[in-house]
């Protein structure tokens, strides 16, 4: 698709892609431009946007700017059940379409997304301040799952077995629960719940509501309105966007199967033992503190680039963000140099202009929360090498920037180092060697990803072998795997069994039931006693 010129590009953000839903008399409402009063947006229940009657509304900000383009409704308890309701309602029509015909609309989807990636693109770096960059590779990461979600007639398959037992064969198959409930973000609008949620539940047959994140709503609405051009049935997904209280109910609601849900430590452990409690299913992807590894024999400018792209990419708002290295001190003050060096060379800007490198934070609230962690630093003794908060953007002055923030000397027990601060912080630790490097490491309570930066198969192999993450990059920065593998956190980054994406993704929104099935031969019609086990043991 053909790129908008700068000046459309501008027009589109403080917009904030009015363009394309104004249109749409019935549709979610997104914001109009910042010199109209913010626009109310709306709730969507069975194919269709409903004003909610709630009197409490979010304010949806303009990430560079800091005005406030919209209201998301904190929607009504009634609401949200509504919201179950109409899914529970919509799933035994849906769970028995073929699944040939409910891939079909993932093709579609695929499609029309890819025809609006900048569109989403520009929606999604104005709300949530990622670089347009960056915003389209969220919108292509939920593109890729959408592909994946294509492949489920294989990946869904069950497995078959003649003669188990004489004359018995069993087969088995993989079947959707029911009502899953998503609970997604504000970091990744359009990755996490239009990529690693809802796709591979509808495709296996499942219906969805979406408790969308109310800080970046509109990216979820028009993904979905667009998941409902590619044919999606009504009611099969539903969007509400609450606050907590109004989102509890649906940990034990009676009709929800299972619950995926992204976000912190705190209320992830709150919600997977609530929700399992109640016998449902759980994936909750919460917190890390990644680290890598730098080892003396890396080169120092190739390593010192993923380091950067890794800890200041998406403003550091990023689960997989590189937060923490742990360098041999051989070559550590030559890294550190140089890393400083690229970090004050990254360009600071509206997200959505196509030369920026490092946009602004979420909301002003975050970026105090990320200052207070900044003087945690300077409290605890670390060095300052390199400090952002003082950054601005010439006629943006009223965006929540924060620039780079480089600590060198983070000993193994300064909080800095330990805790996640979700924003543009780096902390450097030097260690003697590769055992002091990864006993630190590993002594995390997270152990979301880890890299390793060395040109020795010997040791990156060892480093795979023993840390404890569950992500692991050798000379990468940002070791995601594709969709078609599990995005696979370990210790108290998740908390369930089955993690998003991959097999683990199939298996999760699908159980299994095994048929065993015997035809009576003539011996049998004559009515011959059987035992226990009923033939189904093949041996005396």
């Amino acid at each position: 698709m053909k790129s908008p010129r700068s000046s459309e590009r501008h027009a589109l953000a403080a917009a904030s892609s009015a363009t394309v839903s104004e249109a749409l008399a019935s549709g979610p409402a997104l914001a109009t431009a910042e010199s109209k009063a913010p626009r109310k947006l709306k709730y969507f229940m069975d194919g269709a946007w409903h004003e909610s009657k709630t009197s409490q509304y979010l304010p949806v900000t303009n990430s560079s700017t800091g005005k406030v383009m919209a209201e998301a409704p904190s929607c009504t308890l009634e609401e949200v059940n509504a919201a179950v309701e109409c899914a529970d309602a919509a799933f035994p029509a849906w769970r028995d379409t073929p699944i040939t015909q409910r891939v079909q609309v993932m093709f579609r989807y695929k499609g029309i997304l890819e025809q609006h990636i900048e569109e989403l693109a520009v929606l999604l770096s104005t709300e949530m301040g990622k670089t347009l960059a960056e915003a389209r590779g969220d919108v292509i990461k939920a593109i890729e799952v959408v592909e994946l979600a294509c492949a489920v007639p294989v990946t869904m398959q069950g497995r078959s077995m003649m003669n188990v037992s004489t004359g018995y064969d069993t087969v088995s198959y993989r079947e959707p629960l029911g009502v899953f409930v998503g609970i997604a973000p504000f970091n990744f609008p359009a990755m996490i719940p239009l990529g690693w949620m809802i796709p591979l539940a509808i495709t296996t047959g499942n219906t969805f509501v979406l408790k969308a994140a109310s800080y970046v709503p509109q990216t979820a609405m028009r993904m979905t309105e667009l998941l409902m051009e590619a044919g999606l049935p009504r009611g099969v997904v539903n969007l509400v966007t609450a606050s907590r209280h109004e989102s509890e109910p649906l940990l034990k609601h009676p009709k929800v199967k299972g619950v995926t849900f992204v976000g912190s430590k705190k209320v992830g452990l709150h919600v997977y033992k609530t929700a399992a409690a109640e016998g449902k299913r759980v994936q909750a992807l919460t917190e890390a503190k990644n680290h890598a590894l730098v080892l003396r024999d890396a080169p120092i400018m190739a390593t010192a680039e993923r380091v950067i792209n890794s800890a200041f990419g998406c403003a550091g708002e990023r689960c997989m963000a590189l937060p923490a290295i742990c360098v041999e001190e051989a070559i550590a003050d030559e890294l550190v140099a140089a890393i400083v060096e690229l970090a004050k060379q990254r360009k600071m800007g509206p997200a959505w202009e196509p030369t920026t490198e490092l946009g602004p934070m979420v909301t002003d609230e975050l970026r105090q929360s990320v200052r207070g962690w900044i003087d945690k630093g300077i409290e605890e003794g670390a060095s300052l090498v390199l400090d952002g908060r003082d950054a601005t953007v010439p006629g943006y002055e009223g965006g929540f920037f924060l620039g780079p923030v480089v600590f060198d000397h983070v000993s193994s027990d300064m909080r800095i180092g330990i805790d996640e601060i979700f924003g543009p912080v780096l902390s450097i630790k030097r260690v003697k060697n590769f055992e002091e490097g990864l006993l630190d490491m590993n002594s995390s309570e997270f152990a979301n990803g880890s890299s390793i930066f060395t040109l020795n198969g010997a040791y990156a192999r060892e480093f795979s072998r023993r840390t404890d993450s569950g992500m692991v990059g050798v000379n990468v920065g940002i070791p995601v795997p594709m969709s078609a593998f599990p995005f696979c956190g370990h210790k108290n980054s998740f908390f369930g069994d089955l993690h998003v994406m991959g097999t683990d993704g199939i298996a999760f929104f699908t159980e299994t039931k095994a048929v065993t099935s015997h035809w009576f031969d003539e011996e049998a019609l004559k009515g011959t006693k059987v035992g226990t086990w009923e033939g189904t043991i093949s041996r005396s």
